[in-house]
């Protein structure tokens, strides 16, 4: 049963979650050989103050 986690800075629209979803569930079933049913996606949604590159935070001015 593949689970899979996309965690991101920001938010998706319900429309980009729902492609992205199809698009995932889509390869592992083609390429892994995985049925549909048994494969679940979650998007963990962050803030960009939540978030850090090079010592910095997203939520910051460059």
């Amino acid at each position: 049963m593949p689970v899979v986690t996309i965690r991101l800075a920001g938010q998706l629209s319900r429309e980009q979650k729902k492609r992205i979803a199809e698009e995932i569930t889509d390869t592992l079933e083609r390429i892994a050989l995985k049925p549909r049913r048994y494969t679940y996606i979650a998007f963990e949604e962050l803030p960009d103050e939540n978030w850090a590159i090079a010592g910095q935070l997203l939520d910051e001015d460059a």
